[in-house]
């Protein structure tokens, strides 16, 4: 699993919202409120370097909390108020989990991390200082994000708008010994037509709960007498575009709802829910050899769930496909209850929903901000790091001095490792300990394959580590123990065995709220 993105979109409309709504007499106004924190943040300083770190996801929240705070006064800077454990994210948006199992807040009583709630604008190499916009109002916080604020703005008019932010208060800048881009990668939707306005993603926790009030409104609506039974079949026709870990994963948890629990609570409309898994590629789980990924497929087919390899999303778009709405049968909520997928090699087909997890693209302010001042990867667009994770400058291999790139928005040149937790992690932990010992320039980060996993359904999962793969039973007791001693807090790690306890005694909770 990836780190989130953490620098990029807020509507401009709420922004200009929020400036209209401040009081004007000057007492309270944001600018001030700022400039407080900042001449605290100054006082706490103590003679510590500052290490300021883009990024609460994989990559940013491990340096932030394993960073020896005696040493260093830590500075997150994040739209989120938390770290997200990913792989539990596909649990939670069928309520096996409950939404807090997999949140790790950057504040509590157990750090002294310091924190912005801000998106990171614009970052000056020279003067050490960094361009922050707040985002504490941001709807789109608890998101996954695939466009940003300012992507059609022309650079010219993008400096003439962050003159008038700054004279607002809506800007402010921080100082920073070191820095730490951990700002990961948004989602990749190729500029298929439709896909960011009606997609679902699982990247955060704000879309599992789009994911899950969207599922269980779909059954609420096909349980209603006046829905037919063609707009049924539609309903509940869930479309899961991409085939790796996360797609699959989800494909699993949500047929083991549908199976354990939608069919005891609606029998009668069992008979028409359907999963179906789409992918660009021949085969899906590409990273598993082929003898587990061909367990995955024939699992999935033994359990109902349609894969279909090599098929091309072209169009996804609110509303019934133009065949039904064509019938004239007068079905409720042809031209809004559903959506439409149309594929190169089917055509369209009507579906409840369609959740898109199809892999990653360059974060804007990689793109943006960083530009030509540091040296990316030509394929990915990633900063390109030296060894010891440094941001190389420009199209030179010298290193931008005391600047540091990790997480999936980074590419160590000259290595091919995969956007993975696993990996940014990793380098986040090692960047810590080179730091908290002062060793950076004696060693080299090297990077341990500790192995992949992904959940199949039916209590079975596929795990494979250094060429041994294991499939079934077994792999599913390491898969959930594996997740269960990688959550971060002691809290999470006894409330995930609770709820896992508590929904196999009584079932999931299928509140909408």
């Amino acid at each position: 699993m990836s780190s989130i993105t953490t620098t990029g979109l807020v509507s401009r409309a709420a922004r200009n919202c929020l400036s209209r709504g401040r009081p004007g007499n000057g007492t309270f106004t944001g600018l001030q409120k700022r400039f407080v924190s900042l001449q605290t943040l100054d006082a706490n300083q103590k003679g510590r370097e500052r290490i300021v770190v883009l990024g609460s996801g994989w990559a940013g929240y491990s340096i932030a909390r394993d960073l020896d705070q005696k040493k260093y006064q830590v500075v997150v800077v994040s739209p989120r108020s938390y770290f997200v454990f990913t792989p539990l994210l596909a649990s939670t948006a069928v309520g096996t989990l409950e939404f807090r199992t997999a949140l790790e807040p950057i504040r509590s009583r157990r750090s002294k991390v310091e924190f912005f709630q801000a998106w990171a604008d614009d970052v000056d190499f020279g003067k050490k200082t960094l361009t922050i916009e707040e985002s504490v109002a941001d709807p789109w916080q608890g998101r996954s994000l695939v466009n940003d604020q300012q992507a059609d703005d022309q650079n010219d008019q993008r400096t003439k708008e962050r003159k008038v932010e700054v004279k607002k208060g809506e800007l402010f800048d921080v100082k920073w010994d070191k820095l730490v881009i951990a700002v990961g990668c948004y989602n990749q939707t190729f500029n298929t037509k439709g896909v960011k306005e009606n997609a679902l993603f699982l990247k955060d926790v704000g879309d599992a709960r789009k994911i899950r009030n969207r599922l269980l409104s779909c059954f609420e609506t096909a349980a209603l007498p006046t829905t037919s039974d063609e707009m049924r079949k539609m309903l509940l026709n869930f479309a899961i575009v991409g085939g790796g870990p996360t797609g699959i994963e989800f494909s699993a948890e949500m047929h083991d709802l549908i199976t354990e629990d939608m069919k005891r609570i609606y029998p009668d409309l069992i008979k028409y829910a359907k999963i179906t898994v789409y992918d660009v590629a021949p085969t899906v789980l590409s990273m598993f050899d082929e003898k587990l990924s061909k367990y995955a497929m024939n699992h999935f087919k033994r359990s109902g769930i349609d894969i279909k390899t090599s098929h091309h999303v072209e169009e996804l778009r609110l509303g019934a496909p133009a065949a039904f709405q064509q019938q004239g049968s007068g079905a409720i909520g042809a031209d809004h209850t559903c959506y439409t997928i149309k594929l190169k090699e089917e055509g369209e087909i009507g579906v409840g929903m369609c959740v898109w997890s199809t892999g990653l693209m360059t974060n804007p302010f990689v793109q943006k901000a960083l530009g030509d001042k540091v040296k990316r990867d030509p394929k990915t667009g990633g900063i390109f790091t030296s060894e010891r994770l440094q941001v190389k400058k420009g199209e030179s291999d010298e290193v931008v001095p005391d600047v540091y790139g990790i997480g999936d928005c980074a590419v160590m040149e000259g290595t091919a490792y995969p956007a993975t937790a696993q990996v940014a992690s990793q380098e986040a932990n090692w960047l810590a300990k080179r730091f908290n010992k002062g060793d950076i320039e004696q060693t080299k980060f090297t990077y341990k394959d500790l192995g992949i996993m992904a959940y199949v359904g039916d209590w079975n999962a596929i795990v494979q580590s250094s060429g041994t793969g294991v499939s079934g039973r077994v792999a599913w007791f390491i898969w959930r123990g594996a997740y269960l001693a990688k959550s971060v807090s002691w809290r999470n790690r006894i409330l995930i065995p609770i709820y896992w306890l508590l929904n196999w005694l009584f079932g999931r909770d299928v509140s909408r709220f």
